[in-house]
């Protein structure tokens, strides 16, 4: 091989692997840090959201709704810990008609107020530096310093023109809810199974009007999704081509999320006739800020907001804006609607994924259908004969059917519809799925294949179409639904900042 050969060989394996590095690199969890611009603003930024038909025991009328923010907590955040913001709006949205456009909005806003703890030091009273004073228990305790709440509207219509209804508690009526204050540690808690505990209690019933009862929690949990970062970071140093399970290191075991978590019953999210509804979580910040150079004493007051909402994070369907939306269209990505995501179609009929991939692991062969309308079929529309609405417009969110029953916990399958467990993923989004291998393999084509010769699946490509569509391409990391609670809010207890 001549030098200008090795050169030239030299410059496009780098440059692919650099791509590569680009592609994954925002993929530290499913939406973590993904885009310039939230990185910048970490109490909005949305990491994952999941929503499935409950499967815990006698509640497979209901739908869950987790959507999780603040990535890579440490647990050992003080002394503030990780509250949401005052001055944002934290939103889920439902379509259920399949035309893009909300339906049906729930919108939590957010109080946090200071109880001005104060200890006499040499005859004056000082106000203390810690969220609590003492051990704590219960909601809102003495010794709580701090006391944060939340509102919950519900919005039929557009997110901000339609009809508005607050959440209330079915007994008493409360409009105002407590958020449990994060696991600040064992000594605070009385350990795990009192963190527990407390964090239960602040799990309320809540109606939502003439369509039923659900539920809402609120707080702070363990941050449940699993891949090998740190590998990937290293130019994709593992083998996707290797054992499923194969014991590699899920770098986001020892970091903390915080989730808004609802249980709705089924006829209170859909439409009547469709039963396929389309979701997915955003958070808003003001258009104008003012920064308070001296600000007076109280919390939040360092600055002042106001204008219109301004939409700054959107996750729906797992790692799409990580590895599919080009880096100059992420934040434009991050503040549009589903509506309107034609403007995003090439990254999804012409994506640069597989072609990086084929670039460092060559017998893992990109496939050659253009435009890719099986990746169409998984991001935009959903699969045909599972969650795809009778009429739908082409629209990135997460969507599930609720009239396919939920699998029980121990018989759930981790890679959900590819392995014969048609609650699972891409049919909504379960904890214990794992969304990484899912979204490589059908990256490559493995709906291509699945579909058979006959396109089943109606994704217009066949097997021949993906040659490594058979691969099972993997990160080597993999849970199940054992390892995650049983049922509602179904995300673990949060890491305490003491261990």
């Amino acid at each position: 091989m001549t030098t200008s050969k090795r050169k030239n060989l030299w410059l496009a394996t780098t440059i692919s692997t650099l791509v590569l590095a680009g592609a994954f690199a925002p993929a530290q969890a499913s939406s973590h840090r993904e885009a310039p611009f939230i990185t910048k603003s970490p109490k909005v930024d949305g990491t994952d959201f999941y929503m499935f038909r409950s499967y815990a025991p006698n509640r497979d009328g209901f739908v869950t709704m987790i959507a999780n923010y603040q990535p890579f907590q440490d647990p050992q955040g003080g002394p503030n810990f990780y509250q949401f913001d005052e001055n944002a709006l934290y939103e889920i949205h439902i379509d259920n008609t399949g035309d893009g456009k909300d339906d049906l909005t729930f919108q939590f806003r957010f109080k946090s107020t200071s109880k001005k703890t104060a200890l006499t030091i040499g005859g004056k009273s000082v106000l203390i530096p810690l969220i609590n004073s003492s051990t704590i228990s219960g909601v809102n305790p003495a010794a709580l310093n701090v006391r944060e709440t939340f509102t919950v509207d519900i919005v039929k219509g557009d997110r901000r023109g339609g009809v508005r209804t607050r959440l209330s508690s079915t007994s008493g009526g409360v409009t105002e809810f407590d958020k449990p204050v994060d696991n600040i540690g064992n000594k605070t808690f009385g350990g795990a199974a009192g963190y527990e505990t407390y964090a239960n209690s602040h799990i309320y019933d809540v109606s939502f009007g003439s369509c039923g009862a659900g539920r809402v929690f609120v707080g702070q949990r363990k941050e449940p999704f699993y891949i090998a970062v740190g590998k990937i970071f290293d130019l994709f140093n593992l083998n996707p081509l290797g054992a499923e399970s194969a014991g590699n290191t899920n770098d986001l075991e020892g970091k903390n999320v915080s989730s808004i978590a609802i249980e709705a019953p089924i006829a209170c999210l859909t439409n009547g006739t469709e039963p396929v509804i389309g979701g997915y979580a955003t958070a808003s910040l003001r258009q104008a800020r003012l920064i308070n150079g001296a600000p007076a004493t109280g919390l939040n007051n360092a600055s002042k907001e106001g204008g219109a909402w301004a939409q700054v994070s959107r996750v729906g369907m797992p790692l799409v804006n990580e590895v599919i939306i080009g880096l100059d269209d992420k934040d434009k990505f991050n503040a549009s609607k589903p509506v309107n995501d034609a403007q995003f179609l090439s990254y999804v009929t012409n994506p640069v994924l597989p072609a990086v991939v084929e670039t460092l692991f060559p017998t893992a062969k990109a496939p050659t259908n253009f435009p890719r309308t099986d990746l169409v079929a998984a991001f935009l529309t959903g699969i045909a004969g599972v969650n795809q609405p009778k009429t739908v417009s082409p629209s990135e969110m997460l969507r599930l059917n609720t009239s396919i029953a939920p699998t029980a916990a121990a018989a759930q399958l981790a890679l959900g519809v590819a392995a014969g467990d048609n609650a699972g993923f891409p049919n909504g989004r379960r904890p214990g799925d794992d969304v990484v291998d899912v979204s490589l393999r059908v990256a490559m084509g493995a709906l291509c294949v699945l579909t058979g010769s006959a396109d089943s699946l109606k994704v217009g490509c066949k097997p021949a179409d993906a040659p490594a569509g058979a691969a099972k391409l993997t990160d080597g990391v993999r849970k199940s639904a054992a390892d995650f609670k049983p049922g509602f809010p179904y995300l673990n207890t949060p890491l305490p900042g003491s261990q």
